[in-house]
């Protein structure tokens, strides 16, 4: 390596220190400025992030450096999410497309769907349901690592479903995937014995009020209505619980994400028989319902 040039390690280095220094806030498909600053250099350098982590002693081209410093320059003076300055996030090992059209997709939904924790809900020839899909990521991950299944999204904000077919096509899923763009189950088929989905999942706007009046200023650049979820974050989910049981088969169960609203969910469902399942932050953010529990 020319003794001038900088390595690709160096330059992520360099790239951290700017961003630990900026008192921005992360948890939007990264959790550090270090791994902000990688997400960035992989984005540039146009490699995916495990050949990066492969080449840290390769020489970094200046014009590389010179991208990535402006991408990060625009993320500490907009204070609004990476993934929505350079248009793109990963989850779970696969890009999407990501705009302010809807939230940047983080949900722990999409680790029990890549573990196949979720595949004793999901039979071969099954039937599922991402409700409130926002850009489509949980939608495209059920169908990429269930392929044997039929998967469906919806969502209210048709700018999020404009997203959300840019992803499908992305991903070659455009006749795989139905789109539906609605209030919750409105915009769904009458359900009959055909077309009960076997397993509902839904990351719903939970955040209560007073949670929503302190969120950091990139949660601030998202959609609202795709957080907001009334004064105790239960507000969009009565309504899911009310509505999903006619939905499901006989077998079939509802897996829903609730952030950190444990306690007002508890609160506000104590009589409904409830799983907790374990992610990587706990276990008290995402839960599974039997129909049969459903109200």
């Amino acid at each position: 390596m020319d003794p001038q040039s900088q390595s690709i390690e160096s330059t992520w280095l360099e790239l951290t220190k700017i961003l630990e220094a900026a008192n921005l806030h992360f948890g939007h498909g990264a959790v550090s400025a270090s791994s902000e600053a990688f997400w960035t250099l992989s984005h540039c350098l146009q490699i995916d992030p495990a050949e990066v982590l492969g080449s840290l002693e390769n020489p970094c081209p200046e014009q590389i450096k010179i991208q990535a410093l402006k991408f990060i320059q625009e993320r500490i003076s907009s204070r609004k999410p990476l993934a929505y300055i350079l248009g793109e996030v990963w989850l779970m090992g696969a890009p999407f497309y990501c705009d302010d059209r809807s939230i940047v997709p983080r949900s722990f939904i999409a680790e029990l769907i890549s573990d196949g924790s979720l595949e004793p809900w999901l039979p071969a020839g099954g039937r599922a349901l991402d409700l409130c899909t926002g850009n489509g990521s949980l939608a495209i991950l059920l169908a990429l690592n269930c392929p044997d299944i039929d998967v469906s999204a919806c969502d209210l904000s048709p700018q999020a479903l404009a997203l959300a077919a840019r992803n499908l096509d992305r991903h070659h899923l455009t006749d795989q995937i139905n789109l539906y763009q609605g209030d919750l189950w409105d915009p769904l088929p009458e359900p009959n014995e055909d077309n009960l989905f076997d397993l509902i999942i839904c990351n719903p706007p939970y955040v209560n009020s007073h949670s929503m009046a302190q969120l950091p200023k990139e949660y601030l650049a998202e959609p609202k209505m795709a957080l907001a979820g009334g004064e105790d974050g239960m507000e969009i989910i009565r309504r899911i619980l009310e509505g999903a049981k006619p939905f499901l088969a006989e077998r079939g169960a509802l897996l829903l994400e609730i952030g950190n609203e444990f306690e007002h969910f508890s609160k506000a469902f104590p009589d409904i028989p409830v799983t907790w399942i374990e992610v990587s932050a706990g276990e008290e953010q995402v839960l599974l319902i039997e129909a049969e529990n459903l109200p």
